[in-house]
């Protein structure tokens, strides 16, 4: 929903409200299909109406969709702001139970792409943990995204970066305020890390800790941040997985991150 001004508290705040799929994951598979990549969406929907109907916007993108039915479908409340910054209010109901997931769903996945959702609750983590381990012995790339600010507090930083370090991920994608202390700068995960900073210059941290950066060309103005880092992951990774350098694959990522961060509701 697009609020109109500061929520206020025990009255009315006139929105725009609008009903659409979504969820990271979800995000980065659509993104990446309606570009021209293949994708595969890989998760656990409600057994109701209203999981049919996303698992079907969804595949309308062209995604892949692999879903287990069950329970009750996940909503995320997206509040937007004038500046196009958003607040989300998740309930991630039948998502977090995925388990079980047949080996067979990931034939041909050339980069599995976890967001750090996927690996804060169980047994949705153990799953997450044991597909990447499936991946990466069939030889494909593996992808973390540190996803939210809140969700690593909760985690713990320190128990995320021990994560990260057990798991070693082909790349993490954080943006700035995901940077989790210590500095990524200051003790190097030995991990390739892609630190977003809005309209500010990506930078590229390679498993030694020595940085590079890429500029972000300007944007007029900003409609709505909602999916733009999943949007940058939806162009880095296929680029990355196909041998692309870091570099020219963030390039590809700032490119379809800023038509989204363009046009609200995206």
């Amino acid at each position: 929903m697009w609020l109109e001004g500061p929520p206020r508290r025990g009255t009315d705040t006139t929105a725009r409200i609008t009903r659409r799929r979504g969820g990271s994951a979800a995000n980065v598979a659509a993104f990446a299909a309606l570009s021209g990549a293949p994708s595969r969406f890989i998760g656990r929907i409600g057994d109701d109406a209203l999981g049919e109907r996303l698992a079907a916007e969804l595949a309308a993108t062209g995604a892949d969709v692999r879903v287990q039915r069950s329970g009750r479908t996940g909503t995320v409340v997206v509040l937007v702001e004038a500046g196009g910054e958003r607040t989300m209010l998740p309930d991630r109901a039948a998502c977090t139970r995925l388990a079980g997931v047949p080996s067979a769903w990931l034939e041909g996945v050339r980069v599995l792409h976890l967001p750090a959702y996927s690996l804060a609750v169980e047994p949705l983590a153990a799953t997450a943990l044991e597909l990447a381990a499936v991946a990466r012995a069939a030889g494909a790339l593996l992808s973390v995204d540190a996803s939210s600010v809140a969700v690593l507090e909760t985690y713990g930083l320190g128990a995320f970066r021990a994560l990260i370090e057990r798991v070693r991920p082909d790349v993490l994608l954080a943006n700035a305020e995901e940077r989790f202390a210590p500095d990524l700068l200051e003790r190097p995960l030995g991990v390739p890390a892609l630190v977003k900073d809005g309209p500010r210059p990506v930078v590229i941290v390679d498993p030694s800790g020595a940085a590079t950066t890429v500029d972000v060309p300007p944007l007029p103005a900003v409609a709505d941040t909602t999916g733009a880092g999943d949007a940058f992951a939806a162009g880095f990774l296929p680029a990355f997985g196909t041998g692309k350098l870091p570099r020219a694959a963030a390039e590809e990522g700032i490119r379809l991150a800023s038509r989204v961060l363009a046009e609200r509701g995206r």
